[in-house]
């Protein structure tokens, strides 16, 4: 297994459209173990591969307390979005050290495949819901910062810019 390195904010391979995996192989497997590892010890609770300048549809996640409820999703997809929705505070691990409020589905259903390569759906609320779905944003090229106003992003990437230039 293996650290991988995040992409950063404002890095503009945050925004490509992760393609279809054709195919759930052992590189891909490998993947999900490298990005699981990089995610619990950034420490986060989802990465998407597009993160890691990997672009295929693959992201990982946990949200449990334990830290050992891993699930992986490939080609994942939102099949239902509730019409309810509900602001809550997110972070993400591209953009370290920012947090702010993004309107979310309080209920989806996902659609993907798991690391065997086998159908699953799952219905989720709450985090587990609120993660998802940032993390699916990721694959289609979004960033939540994308959600906010054009002056908050701005000074988010004139602050990540300050960041990369101090290291």
């Amino acid at each position: 297994m293996a650290l991988l390195n995040i992409l950063c904010y404002p890095d503009p391979r945050l925004h490509t459209v992760a393609q279809p995996v054709a195919e759930v192989d052992a590189r891909i497997r490998q993947l999900i173990r490298d990005m699981a590892e990089t995610m619990y010890a950034a420490p986060g609770i989802g990465l998407a591969a597009t993160q890691v300048n990997v672009h295929q549809r693959v992201m990982v996640i946990d949200v449990s307390d334990t830290r050992d409820q891993l699930q992986a999703f490939i080609n994942p997809e939102l099949t239902e979005t509730s019409a309810q929705t509900k602001p809550g505070e997110e972070g993400c691990l591209s953009v370290p050290g920012i947090y702010d409020t993004v309107e979310r589905s309080e209920r989806i259903r996902l659609r993907a495949l798991n690391e065997e390569g086998k159908a699953v759906e799952i219905d989720a609320n709450g985090l587990l819901a609120v993660c998802i779905q940032h993390e699916v944003d990721h694959l289609n090229g979004k960033v939540f910062v994308d959600y906010l106003s054009a002056l908050k992003r701005m000074r988010i990437k004139t602050k990540m810019k300050k960041r990369a230039h101090a290291r």
